[in-house]
């Protein structure tokens, strides 16, 4: 699986491995003002379940794009999004890849489906839209960051938060030195995924569901690990998610790296408070509640960075961003939010602040005017790359059990094998990453 020689053929016989940029989608070559349907980018999308049906609703309302195919291992999913957007209907995301109408590919899979969908979109030639957390592991994600370099795509990563006024202002203070210079970083103690021992129950008709599987062992159909956040779905498992930590944490972690301007690089250092952290195993259906609080109740995660800068995990501090501490006081980041201490930092921001960061407002239309311009996107794969790290740091942290030493430019923990084989998974026979 995954393995399709006919597209590998192809596009080494037109030398696009080489000269990868020159794949320009059709639209891009045709007049800007008021396009007809062959002028549109023709987006698919591959997984259109609750998030990739939000990401539809998220489009721009402009005449900029057409969606030509929905693709779901779930039947009824396919069909109904095939029939509401009046375009195909694909079980095989592959077949859509293969499409000369697609030009690009909005992908909403659970984690675990998140990068090899992305990685055969680069060899078809087609840009990318990839929820966050970009990956479901280290080294998966920087296979991911080459092959869109190699074959000249534009990715985005669904950090819409870097398009939000609230994360920017606030981002934008840190950089300026608002509070001086930044000692710690505090963040939401996020949870750890649980295991699932639920049983299994009918497999819902026209699903897929040793495919959903995929690189996975497979385990019995439930609702509530097909179903994202049910009691508690698959984000909180951890064959298929990394749990609230790459989940919501993609979110927080990826404004520390923002604000900071540490995009380009991370920590150095991670450890847990305690030593003997075991993921709860979840036998029936219940709420989060259990494997939250297990978290909060001390094993929370610290990071630091080659200059100092150290990220605590605390309950009660902010989910999708973070609170930056100096000398001077304390600006925090909320859910599009910005306040401090001293309260008059945010409004001495908004007069005249010497460092600023792209203002922009809308994260689908930058990537759209990047596929146009061919220019990367506010959050490229490298940044979304880089900021997932840290989501998985933090799961390890607690799953090692010991103080780490981490390496951000060759990403391994220098001389650990034990620590090393975190940083991949296993994959069953005939879900193996695609070659690149």
């Amino acid at each position: 699986m995954l393995k399709r020689s006919t597209r590998r053929q192809f596009l080494a016989a037109a030398g696009c491995a080489v000269a990868a940029p020159t794949i320009i989608p059709r639209h891009v070559l045709a007049a800007a003002d008021q396009p007809g349907a062959n002028d549109r980018i023709g987006l698919g999308f591959i997984g259109v379940g609750r998030r990739g049906n939000q990401l539809i609703g998220a489009l721009p309302k402009t005449q900029e794009w057409q969606i030509v195919a929905a693709a779901d291992l779930d039947r009824t999913r396919r069909e109904e999004a095939a029939a509401k957007r009046k375009c195909r209907a694909h079980a095989d995301y592959r077949e859509m890849l293969d499409a000369g109408d697609v030009d690009a590919v909005m992908i909403a899979t659970p984690d675990h489906w998140h990068v090899a969908p992305a990685l055969e979109a680069c060899q078809a030639g087609k840009d990318i839209y990839l929820e966050k957390p970009l990956s479901h592991t280290i080294r998966e994600g920087r296979v991911l960051v080459d092959a869109v370099r190699k074959f000249g795509r534009v990715l985005q990563t669904g950090s819409q938060r870097r398009c939000m006024k609230g994360h920017r202002l606030g981002c934008e203070m840190v950089r300026n030195g608002l509070v001086g210079k930044i000692e710690t970083v505090l963040i939401m103690n996020y949870p750890s995924p649980w295991e699932c021992g639920l049983p299994g129950q009918p497999v819902r008709e026209g699903l897929d569901w040793d495919k959903w599987c995929g690189p996975t062992e497979p385990v019995p159909y439930h609702d509530d690990i097909f179903i994202q956040r049910s009691n508690p779905g698959w984000i909180s498992f951890r064959p298929w998610s990394g749990g609230e930590m790459t989940g919501t944490g993609a979110h927080g972690f990826d404004q520390i790296q923002w604000a900071l301007d540490m995009d380009h690089t991370g920590p150095v250092e991670i450890w847990c408070e305690k030593d003997d952290f075991k993921a709860p195993v979840y036998t029936e259906p219940e709420n989060r509640t259990r494997g939250d609080r297990l978290c909060s109740e001390g094993y929370r995660v610290r990071m630091r960075y080659a200059n100092g800068i150290e990220i605590r995990l605390e309950p009660g501090e902010s989910a999708a961003g973070a609170s930056f501490v100096g000398p001077g006081g304390k600006i925090r980041i909320g859910n599009n939010t910005v306040d401090s201490n001293p309260p008059e930092l945010v409004t001495e921001a908004a007069k005249d602040l010497k460092v600023r960061l792209p203002e922009i407002n809308d994260h689908i239309q930058n990537w759209f005017d990047c596929i146009k311009n061919r220019q990367r996107p506010i959050c490229d794969v490298e940044i979304g790359h880089r900021s997932a790290i840290l989501c998985h740091l933090g799961n390890i942290a607690r799953w090692a059990g010991r103080r780490l030493k981490w390496d951000p430019e060759k990403e391994i923990f220098p001389d650990d094998t034990e620590a090393n084989e975190f940083l991949d998974r296993p994959r069953r026979k005939g879900f193996e990453l695609p070659e690149v």
